[in-house]
């Protein structure tokens, strides 16, 4: 919108005489061409196959058999910085959209070509793992959006869970109050202050929080064990123990501070329904 020009006082002393109803007829059609159109309803997620949630699945498990089947226990020193790992990170970055690196893939190309050192050891690269094992399962940007930062996809997850619940393919949980399931999302807040729950993350307006998220691979007796990137520079397998009825066991001084646990709808909703054939 253009500034509304104000009429030059001394003209108006000049004897320019002002037409009131020609003024406010022009000011109110200005006002009518700024006026922004309301956007356009977003389109809702998609209906996905069981497949998908176990593609999911596979694929991490896959990722972490490939680093050579590491536990926080056993991950060797600078690992993510070994010749072997160097075109695994570089796959998880390619999975953002052209550009979405912040110029990663740059700098440590120019690491690795020179043998500089501290190669992919910044940023961080395990938002990018999750967005290259959901990609790679099919899930599409409208359904994850491929993020450098947890949080992004973390924001919105919850808004279609919020704008979309019985389509939602990921819906937040308080981690006290619900068991993780194969294909589900462990996040936690590795900020200073960490929040504790996800209704928090969605009064924060969108600001940054430094975050980290894992994927429920396995059930197994008294916990869960989870995948997830730059794990001690690695794909890394953990474990977290639960109690009898699979309740995350939280340490309220564990930093981070697991605040969420997304859990994974893919294939679980019921299926569109099929329209009726004509009657001919």
């Amino acid at each position: 919108m253009g500034q509304v020009p104000l009429h030059d006082a001394r003209g108006d002393q000049a004897g320019h005489r002002l037409n009131p109803r020609g003024g406010l007829l022009a000011l109110l059609l200005l006002l009518a061409g700024c006026v922004v159109p309301a956007p356009p309803p977003r389109e809702p997620p998609l209906l996905y196959p069981a497949s998908a949630r176990e593609r999911i699945i596979r694929i991490a498990i896959a990722e972490w058999e490939d680093w050579g089947r590491l536990t926080p226990e056993t991950v060797p020193t600078s690992a993510e910085g070994a010749r072997e790992n160097f075109p695994r990170v570089l796959a998880y970055w390619r999975a953002l959209d052209p550009g979405g690196d912040g110029g990663a893939i740059m700098r440590n190309r120019h690491r690795f070509n020179t043998g500089a050192g501290g190669v992919w050891d910044e940023p961080a690269w395990s938002a990018a793992f999750i967005s290259f094992v959901l990609r790679s399962a099919g899930i599409d940007g409208r359904e994850f959006p491929p993020a450098p930062a947890h949080a992004t996809y973390v924001d919105a997850l919850i808004s279609d869970a919020t704008e979309f619940p019985d389509r939602a393919p990921f819906i937040p949980h308080s981690p006290d109050s619900y068991g993780p399931a194969l294909g589900d999302m462990v996040c936690a807040d590795r900020s200073r202050a960490p929040i504790t729950d996800w209704a928090e993350r969605a009064a924060d307006g969108g600001r940054f929080r430094p975050m980290h998220c894992d994927i429920v691979v396995a059930n197994v007796a008294g916990g869960v064990e989870l995948v997830g990137g730059n794990v001690r520079d690695a794909v890394t397998r953990t474990r977290l123990a639960t109690t009898p009825d699979g309740r995350l066991i939280l340490d309220p001084g564990a930093r981070p501070r697991i605040f969420a646990i997304f859990e994974n709808r893919l294939g679980r909703l019921p299926a569109r329904p099929r329209q009726e054939e004509p009657v001919s």
